[in-house]
């Protein structure tokens, strides 16, 4: 699995994923669970749907 998700992009799917499962833990509606991908997609920093598409947000790495 190559790396597709880069910088920013992590971060903001680390949030969204905590403040989901958060919400779910806390009495908020059962799909909030879906929290988990985003969060796992941010700390493994791989999306499938990135790599479907041939999308990446990680920077060019030089040769």
């Amino acid at each position: 699995m190559k790396t597709n998700v880069g910088g920013i992009d992590k971060i903001v799917r680390i949030v969204i994923g905590i403040a989901l499962i958060a919400w779910a833990l806390f009495g908020g509606p059962v799909w909030a669970w879906i929290g988990v991908l985003p969060l796992a997609t941010g700390l493994m920093g791989w999306c499938p749907a990135y790599g479907l598409f041939g999308m990446s947000t990680c920077p060019l790495q030089k040769k």
